[in-house]
């Protein structure tokens, strides 16, 4: 990972130097400072003469790229100079942007210096965060490729005079970025690496960072009364698990007094759709089908390395669907945690299955203040909302509203879906309390009903958000801090709703 510095200025001899310039209401950058300034003079004024050449404004998204600047007192000078802009704003989620796009242009370099003296604390974090977010690459199992392939980049030093500040406000980026690395890492893991027990280990070992983890395997899960989770993961030479993940922040280490927040992940390492097969083409996209706890495993780690002050537990439920000789047929009829039956209708619609024992069991033991799940659940939501939101869910509207608006803040965006009376009478069954599939119309919308029969109690609904991740779980593409691959979707949101909401 790249090593990530908050230094006083000094103009560099080595390396990139780059230059974050804000656009000004009439349309022109704003005047140099700093190490911006300094370089201009070394240049004898090549800086500002190449921008107004370039048409550089300091538009969001604009860049400008100076090619081994002769400096005028002689000596070695960096080996270029990059203006990015960060817009009229100059907001922090504008620079988070621009560190985005720089990464693209200063990766071959072995070390970048950026004058942020003009920059707020909290601005110039974000701009690191960006650059951080965007250089991930999962390459461990890369063993021919070529040197001058791999990226250099090893030190990003940010110049301020506010340096110590900014540090401040870099710990808690730090740590929600690690949470999103572990989360791009498991969700990019081959299904062969990956099993329910590698990644019940891997969650294991965040002990490490003050989480109280316990396992469940077979007998455990059989012992509750996983009758729906189970059948998931009957027809698997893969035992199944269930990990339990505590962050007890607010109550600090000790027994947790009040009611913590929840987070409830999908964890299908790998998903052929057991007897109901999917097309070969494709296939091997489903090992991201354990996506949704990926997602909840990076939250927790963010929230305990960040120290978050709140209690938070997270469930996943792990299991691989397959069509084995003992697998689940269309036609069997399951019993869940909560004592409810279910006729299978389809062996492919099993992540419901999985989030209805573990949904109930969370509700059961821990009473939470609000659960939300992650789940790769539907084609559906693709087909409804493209590559582009999530598909949002809730019996709770001020839950809703926060959780939409906290994924704006960081650019995971979600779209919120009906839900009613009409959609759910698509899963009655005729020989069991519902049925896992409700047909074709509305069949993400159908998915959730199936799910909030498992959230809503004799005492009244849980507050509760089940977020289908299918279509924004694994970019095609590169995005502005998402490189083409898993994207951890979900992670900086509800971190985002717990740091605004729900600590203190």
């Amino acid at each position: 990972m790249i090593d990530i510095a908050f230094v006083k200025p000094a103009l560099p001899r080595h390396g990139a130097l780059v230059l974050p310039v804000a656009e000004a209401a009439e349309g022109m950058p704003q005047g140099m400072t700093g190490l911006a300034l300094a370089i201009d003079l070394a240049t004898g004024g090549a800086v500002q003469r190449a921008l107004a050449a370039a048409g550089f404004k300091g538009r969001k998204g604009q860049s400008c790229t100076l090619w081994a600047p002769s400096l005028t007192e002689g000596g070695p000078g960096p080996s270029r100079i990059v203006a990015i802009g960060l817009g009229k704003e100059a907001s922090a989620e504008a620079a988070e942007a621009a560190g985005g796009a720089l990464f693209a242009l200063v990766q071959a370099e072995r070390e970048v210096v950026v004058a942020a003296e003009a920059l707020a604390p909290g601005v110039a974090a974000a701009l690191a965060m960006g650059l951080l977010l965007r250089s991930y690459r999962f390459d461990r199992y890369r063993t021919t490729e070529k040197e001058e392939d791999k990226p250099k980049l090893e030190r990003f030093a940010v110049a301020t005079d506010a340096a110590a500040a900014a540090k401040a406000a870099w710990a808690p980026l730090r740590a929600v970025a690690d949470g999103v690395f572990i989360s791009r890492d498991l969700v990019s893991e081959p299904p062969n690496v990956l099993t329910p027990a590698e990644m019940a280990d891997r969650c294991k070992a965040l002990e490490s960072l003050g989480l109280l983890i316990e396992v469940m395997g077979p007998k455990e899960l059989k012992k509750l009364g996983f009758g729906a989770l189970l059948g998931v993961a009957q027809g698997s030479a893969q035992e199944p698990r269930m990990v339990v993940m505590q962050w007890n922040g607010a109550s600090k280490g000790k027994k947790a007094g009040a009611k913590p927040v929840a987070f409830i992940g999908k964890g299908v390492t790998f998903d052929t759709g057991g007897i109901s097969i999917k097309p070969a083409g494709g296939m091997e996209d489903m090992k991201w089908d354990m996506a949704g706890a990926g997602t909840v495993v990076g939250l927790m780690a963010a929230l305990a390395g960040r120290k978050a002050k709140v209690d938070a537990v997270g469930l996943v439920g792990l299991v691989e669907n397959m069509p084995g000789s003992n697998a689940q047929r269309p036609g069997d009829v399951v019993t869940t945690a909560s004592g409810q039956t279910v006729e299978v209708i389809n062996t492919d619609a099993e992540g419901r299955l999985v989030l209805a024992d573990v949904l109930h069991y969370c509700q059961d033991r821990f009473a939470p203040r609000f659960m939300v799940d992650l789940a790769t659940l539907t084609g559906a939501i693709i087909v409804a909302l493209g590559h582009e939101h999530a598909g949002l869910f809730s019996n709770d509207d001020e839950l809703a509203t926060r959780v939409m608006a906290a994924g704006k803040s960081v650019g995971e965006a979600c779209w919120r879906m009906p839900l009613g009376e009409a959609y759910d009478k698509q899963i009655k069954s005729d020989i069991a309390d519902m049925k896992n599939v409700g047909g074709r119309p509305g069949g993400s919308i159908t998915a959730a009903q199936f799910i909030q029969r498992f959230v809503d109690t004799k005492s009244g609904p849980m507050p509760w958000v089940h977020l289908d991740i299918a279509g924004v779980a694994w970019s095609t593409k590169d995005l502005p801090t998402v490189p083409k691959g898993a994207t951890a979707f979900g992670v900086r949101l509800l971190d985002r709703l717990v740091a605004e909401h729900y600590e203190g």
